[in-house]
């Protein structure tokens, strides 16, 4: 099982929000996700962006690759 590291789309139309979550990269970009790690929200000024570094660690030693829309965000 190979895992990614992604945004999943969560908010109203016009005011978007992400979760950062690591799912198998077979699944679509919004469906079950294994663990959520944090969240991104670029409608505020200046855009909030929170995560868990250790859980973030822990699944890049494990293996989990980050999507290229999230490594830019880190």
């Amino acid at each position: 099982m190979s895992v990614k590291i992604r945004l999943m789309r969560i908010g109203k139309r016009h005011d978007p929000k992400y979760r950062i979550i690591v799912i198998d990269e077979r699944k679509k970009r919004n469906s079950h996700y294994i663990e959520q790690i944090g969240f991104y929200d670029p409608m505020k000024n200046p855009a909030e962006l929170t995560f868990h570094k250790e859980k973030l660690s822990e699944w890049t030693k494990k293996g989990a690759q980050l999507s290229e829309g999230l490594r830019k965000l880190i």
